[in-house]
């Protein structure tokens, strides 16, 4: 039954759930998990905070599927998205102060880390790639950074943007674009290769 699930459209998912099938939201779940916990972590920048942020995004996402809260306005990645930006303003409201451990130049010192070597070149390189992209990110300023997540990660449209982060379209957009500017001018500095 998941193979068959797997062809049917967002919209379809949710009525299924709708009317009891539990492997319907499971494959929602898998279909996004990869986006929603991406953008959650680099906007939190924190494992184990991001593990539990997703884990409240989809109990909300099922609680307001199952409370009929839940209106087919777009898509579905978008809505999901929102939830886990509020949860996270939310978690950053009660949290006023984030700890990290920083160096002196401000590289989050577990970023540092040597990767595992895993079983080949490819993942390897891979992994070096993602892990320089994120180092970028993550040096970019708050306002900046959660644009690009929405924007890559969430595959947000700038209207979209907009409406979460309650900036006019324009700002959106400005913000996105000195984002690129600071990470082109990144990716010199630190003569990164990224593939």
């Amino acid at each position: 039954m998941t193979n068959s699930l797997k062809q049917h459209s967002d919209h379809a998912l949710v009525q299924l759930f709708r009317t009891g099938s539990e492997s319907a939201i499971t494959e929602l779940v898998h279909r996004y998990q990869s986006n929603v916990y991406t953008s959650i972590y680099l906007l939190v920048k924190d494992k184990y905070i991001a593990e539990d942020l997703f884990q409240d995004t989809f109990l909300k996402i099922v609680n307001s599927i199952r409370n009929d809260k839940y209106a087919e306005q777009g898509k579905f990645l978008p809505w999901a998205l929102r939830i886990a930006h509020n949860l996270c303003i939310d978690h950053f409201r009660r949290v006023k102060q984030q700890v990290k451990v920083t160096m002196p130049d401000g590289t989050d010192f577990f970023s540092l880390l040597p990767l595992k070597e895993e079983h080949a070149e490819e993942v390897m390189i891979r992994r070096q790639s993602e892990a320089g992209m994120q180092q970028i990110i993550d040096r970019l300023p708050e306002e900046q950074r959660e644009v690009v997540v929405m924007r890559i990660y969430g595959e947000m449209s700038f209207k979209e943007i907009s409406d979460i982060t309650g900036v006019s379209i324009n700002t959106a957009l400005g913000r996105m674009r000195y984002a690129l500017i600071n990470m082109r001018r990144m990716i010199n500095d630190y003569k990164m290769v990224l593939r």
